[in-house]
């Protein structure tokens, strides 16, 4: 079995086990071990992988970590670990005092799920407060993987990970500023793009207009964008192969359901919007003659409903108390309006705190 397939099929493990999970130390056992040795380490092996590794910080003598990488006699990698439910956001700083009194140019925070991998690109042998990499295994994506492969005992080469550790990081904060500019433009932003094409004088009430203007522009501009790439898709033939890829179930007879073309751009339409936070693997539908179901993970995890084969067309989306809310649409695009409603929906099944 290939790297790639090891990875996955922990994040098979990790999702069906996670429940029965109580404490730290097995989610150590369950999660994190695995995920070293699926790196290539044994982690039976003292010289490879140590646990409760001792660093002494200041005055405190015999702190210890919960794993160190070793080569050649010295640590190359320092690993805590949390619960995991915990929220690593609380504990970053215990992995920074750690790294700092260590020879270590690598340290990983996770709790079996969650993966943060840390270097010191901006001041040499302090840990930088935001880390190069992260990693979800309940979403994992083909460049997360190949990220992390260069962590594998194999590969494993520290100039080849630092010359892609700064794109990695200054690439996701950039996308992260795109981010929220794009969701809350600041006055800047806005006249940097508005200036081009208003040339007024900017008030306080056209800066207020163009700020406006600027996000529903934003938005039609990238719906646009994804709207072409699935009207290609769908002359292609692409769309086509979409069924075999996902489970598809019915409670009537398949022989009376037509999967329309206006149902499967509707759902490509939705899969795209719920690939903002999921794995597209983890989405599915379900096709019956009155509407058409769109899912996570099974066949009880409904995110919302099309019904696109009649005059008014609408979408239904589960509330908090499970109750289907109307939303009418003339255009199938119109779904791309209440992405914000799709992704909530997406929350609440997951059992995500919102």
């Amino acid at each position: 079995m290939d790297f790639k397939d090891e990875i996955k099929q922990l994040s098979e493990k990790i999702e069906k086990l996670k429940g029965n999970i109580s404490t730290e130390e097995a989610t150590k056992n369950a999660f994190i071990m695995p995920f070293l040795q699926a790196l290539g380490y044994d982690i039976f092996n003292p010289t490879e992988v140590v646990p409760e590794f001792t660093c002494d910080i200041g005055t405190k003598k015999g702190e210890k970590i919960d794993y160190a990488i070793m080569k050649d006699g010295n640590p190359i990698i320092l690993i805590e670990c949390k619960h995991w439910e915990q929220e690593l956001n609380l504990h970053d700083n215990q992995l920074l005092r750690y790294f700092n009194v260590s020879a270590a140019k690598f340290g990983i925070l996770t709790n079996g799920i969650q993966y943060r991998f840390y270097t010191d690109l901006e001041a040499p042998n302090k840990m930088d407060e935001k880390p190069f990499l992260q990693i979800s295994m309940n979403d994992l994506k083909e460049n997360n993987i190949d990220e992390i492969k260069k962590f594998h005992k194999s590969y494993f080469d520290i100039d080849n990970i630092l010359s892609s550790a700064s794109e990695l990081k200054y690439t996701r904060e950039l996308k992260n500023i795109i981010g929220e500019e794009f969701n809350n433009p600041s006055p800047e932003f806005v006249k940097l793009f508005s200036k081009r094409a208003y040339d007024g004088q900017f008030t306080a009430k056209i800066l207020e207009l163009f700020t406006a203007l600027f996000k529903k522009s934003i938005n039609s501009y990238i719906n646009d964008i994804i709207t072409d790439r699935l009207k290609t898709a769908l002359a292609s033939g692409e769309a086509k192969e979409e069924p075999a890829k996902i489970e598809t179930q019915s409670e009537e007879s398949t022989d009376e359901i037509v999967t329309t073309v206006e149902e499967m751009e509707g759902y490509l339409i939705v899969k795209t919007i719920l690939r903002q936070k999921i794995d597209y693997h983890r989405i599915m539908y379900k096709d019956t003659r009155s509407y058409f179901a769109i899912m996570v993970d099974n066949m009880k995890k409904t995110v919302c409903r099309l019904y696109l084969n009649r005059e008014q067309k609408y979408m239904t989306i589960p509330d908090e108390s499970k109750k289907d809310v109307r939303f009418d649409i003339e255009i199938i695009d119109e779904i791309f309006d209440h992405s914000e409603d799709i992704l909530k929906s997406l929350d609440r099944v997951l059992h995500i705190n919102t």
